[in-house]
């Protein structure tokens, strides 16, 4: 039995990660300081034995044994890393430094949960691991494209001079229960108002694309990188190469939930990416690993969730 650390455990990415690997066996170390986190999505957890929980800041330094870490603590939806962008940096640096001096000090392999908001708004598309993006340094946006980007660049550092094993998986727009009903994130604001038949609220024209993966295909293919052997570094990304523009996800969701719902447009923030899409054949070479779920079986399961929340 592995113990493994997972930093943001109790988030939405995080909690499914810790539950799929108390399954595979594992005992799990969950840190979370709840900034973005919700103590309900672990509440089942906290019945296994080989669950433990530990309220933690990763900007401040950490020391634990286990045999491996999953680093995804972070603000993740613009919202919640705007709301304190100096700490949302701190976050994503300093945690990233404490982290892998962790690593280091214990000499096992680390996973960096790394985001597709390291390409900005693209000007290559699909974006591929060799693109390096497009990013406004000094946007709203910065705090957290930039910060994941430093915190890559640490990444390979600590490989480079501490011969830290490393993992970096570029993560795209994910979805699925767990999901913060006010995270800011189109799926979840789309099916909230659709539910409750509001207008839902479409930023620009609704021309811009994304790509959606439901968090059970995610978890197999972090489970999957961090199985690697050393050498498989990354950057990989992993994502649901299938292009969706908002408007006609918008037009999903009203007919999926059955809403009277109308589409009230807002204007487009600044840098808000026009186009985003995974080019994932280096994660179906190197981990045999691509999504399975369509959208339209992933968008129910999380309809129902929050249904049953609403």
């Amino acid at each position: 039995m592995k113990k493994i650390l997972v930093t943001g455990g109790a988030g939405f990415v995080g909690s499914h990660l810790c539950e799929k690997l108390l399954e595979l066996g594992n005992h799990i170390l969950c840190i979370d300081n709840y900034i973005t986190g919700n103590k309900k999505n672990i509440e089942t957890l906290l019945q296994n034995p080989h669950f433990e929980y530990k309220k933690h800041d990763i900007t401040v330094p950490l020391f634990v044994e286990v045999d491996e870490i999953y680093h995804l603590a972070c603000p993740a939806s613009p919202i919640h890393y705007q709301n304190d962008a100096v700490q949302t940096i701190k976050t994503a640096v300093l945690g990233s430094i404490n982290m892998l001096d962790l690593a280091k000090k214990i000499q096992k392999p680390i996973l960096q949960a790394s985001t597709s908001e390291v390409y900005g708004d693209p000007q290559e598309h699909p974006q591929n691991e060799s693109y390096w993006g497009h990013v406004n340094p000094i946007g709203t946006r910065a705090c957290y494209d930039e910060g994941k980007r430093c915190a890559e660049t640490l990444f390979f550092d600590y490989h480079r001079q501490h011969k830290v094993t490393i993992k970096v998986a570029r993560i795209f727009n994910t979805y699925g229960p767990n999901m913060a009903i006010h995270d800011g994130r189109v799926i979840s604001n789309f099916i909230t108002q659709a539910l409750q038949n509001k207008p839902i609220t479409i930023y620009g024209d609704g021309s811009q694309t994304r790509c959606f993966c439901f968090i059970n295909d995610l978890i197999t293919g972090l489970i999957s990188f961090m199985k690697k052997p050393k050498k498989t570094t990354g950057p990989i990304n992993l994502g649901n190469p299938h292009e969706i523009s908002i408007l006609e996800l918008a037009k999903k969701i009203i007919k999926l939930t059955q809403s009277s719902s109308t589409i009230n447009y807002k204007v487009l923030p600044d840098n808000d990416p026009k186009k985003r899409m995974p080019n994932i054949e280096l994660a179906k070479k190197s981990l045999k690993w691509e999504p399975s779920t369509h959208l339209d079986e992933g968008l129910i399961k999380t309809i129902t969730y929050f249904q049953n929340i609403i």
